[in-house]
């Protein structure tokens, strides 16, 4: 991952790292907006959660997963226009001319070519993928704050949040990187004239043959990327996130 980062900033310099970052932002803004305003409405509204009381954590978990896959599906427009805008990168360096200038090329050449329907391209993997994540980050996130702030004296500060971002980030690394490895599989595999994947049927189909051929190890291969990538993610999420809160609350707002 390093020798990668190193090279890009060697080849396209430092700035080069950042490819996407307009997409990304949009992307984050969708996704994380609707999950955590999906994840309040089903913790407080449906299921009636109140400040003082245990929450069980079957409820927590389906609130994770369904507020997870919802936002990613809503999000997955904004992730297709990401990751054509980081593959730019890989293009130049193999000497192809440029697909997209820019989001807004990217958008409408996506429309021009597939109308609506191409915006949600690949969706399916990345919904399955984000709802596994949300189970380990908005679940853990809730869960073990709840935990500490019940089971100790520990008061609802910096120290308790930034306890709760590592477990939360430790489990969406660990839900997530299965559905990492095989929608990497799944979208990457050959496919027929028709477009039908000539390895796998489906994500399932995936699954079973990994873990058939290759043992349940290979599905955590790239674990420790990911984690570094989404411990950092998650530190800064979640104590932006309770600072966000914490003036709403004190602002009334």
């Amino acid at each position: 991952m390093l020798k990668t980062a190193f090279g890009i900033a060697k080849e396209e310099g430092l700035t080069k790292l950042w490819q996407g970052m307009s997409a990304g932002l949009l992307r984050h803004v969708v996704y994380s907006g609707t999950r955590m305003v999906a994840f309040q409405f089903l913790r407080d509204d449906v299921f009636k959660k109140k400040p003082d009381e245990h929450f069980a954590l079957w409820k927590s978990a389906f609130c994770g997963i369904t507020a997870g896959a919802f936002a990613q599906y809503i999000a997955s427009p904004t992730d297709l226009l990401k990751v054509q805008l980081q593959m730019e990168g890989k293009r130049k360096m193999m000497g192809l001319p440029a697909r997209v200038d820019g989001l807004s090329d990217a958008f409408k050449k996506v429309w021009n070519a597939s109308g609506y329907k191409g915006l949600w391209k690949g969706s399916i993997p990345n919904v399955q993928r984000a709802a596994l994540v949300n189970l380990g980050d908005l679940t853990t996130y809730d869960y073990a704050k709840r935990f500490i702030l019940m089971n100790t004296t520990l008061k609802d500060n910096h120290f308790v949040h930034v306890v709760s971002s590592f477990c939360a980030g430790f489990m969406a690394a660990t839900m997530g990187t299965p559905a990492d490895v095989i929608k990497t599989r799944v979208m990457n595999q050959p496919v027929d004239k028709d477009g039908r994947g000539l390895l796998y049927k489906s994500s399932i189909d995936c699954l079973l043959k990994t873990t058939k051929g290759e043992g349940f190890s290979a599905l955590y291969k790239g674990f420790f990327p990911i984690w570094l990538r989404m411990a950092p993610w998650s530190l800064t999420f979640w104590l932006s996130y309770e600072e966000v809160m914490f003036t709403i609350r004190t602002n009334n707002l």
